[in-house]
């Protein structure tokens, strides 16, 4: 099963779903459609499924949110933060419960998720690879928390799990200063269960994979 919709690929084969963000040209930039069709898809995956896989397309993982969501000159895009500043306080929560839906998803038990890093993760992409419960990386790819370093608060369930991975301090320290981890350094620290070269990374996902779903036969 195949199913495209703005911005994202999704699909299933056998037991193993597939999210592709699917923007290259905006280095798969984020936005409320997105999140919306990724949190419908997961939420409603069938139960055979076991593996959830979360890539970017076009090399790089996900360049955090579209930039026209913060844009105070385009409050009349969907989804403009902007314009949610002008709504009541329980309308802003409300929104917000609403994005964050995929990425609660995401940390389902009824499967095991998998971020694979290419490129970077930068922003909303980092919070994405956080929320899933395994991150493989490129050898040249990084992360970064960059909310802080626009006046915007990493809002989308990820500093949970960055602390879970390596500690309050560390990971206050990466979200404070909001700068790049590379994919060495996340391994050494945890955020990053493998590193590899970017050539490798398929058949390194496919074994694994097929280690995690080696005993439900």
């Amino acid at each position: 099963m195949n199913m495209n919709e703005p911005g994202v690929d999704l699909s299933i084969d056998g037991v193993v779903a597939t999210v592709l963000l699917d923007r290259p040209g905006v280095r798969n930039a984020q936005h409320q459609a997105m999140w919306a069709a990724i949190a419908g898809f997961l939420e409603s995956l069938p139960a055979e499924v076991r593996v959830v896989v979360v890539r970017g397309s076009g090399g790089t993982f996900s360049a955090g949110l579209d930039l026209s969501l913060v844009d105070p000159g385009q409050t009349e895009v969907a989804g403009s933060l902007v314009a949610t500043l002008a709504r009541s306080d329980q309308e802003v929560i409300d929104l917000i419960g609403e994005y964050q839906r995929p990425f609660a998803a995401l940390a389902d038990p009824r499967f095991i998720s998998i971020a694979v890093v290419e490129g970077y993760a930068i922003g909303a992409g980092f919070q994405m690879a956080l929320a899933c419960d395994l991150r493989i990386m490129a050898d040249d790819a990084w992360v970064c928390m960059k909310e802080p370093a626009l006046g915007l608060v990493p809002d989308l369930a990820g500093t949970k799990p960055l602390v879970e991975a390596v500690g309050y301090a560390r990971a206050l320290e990466i979200c404070a200063t909001a700068r790049r981890v590379g994919a060495a350094e996340a391994e050494l620290i945890g955020l990053a269960q493998s590193v590899l070269p970017a050539a490798e990374l398929d058949s390194a996902l496919t074994d694994l994979v097929g280690s995690l779903v080696a005993h439900d036969a």
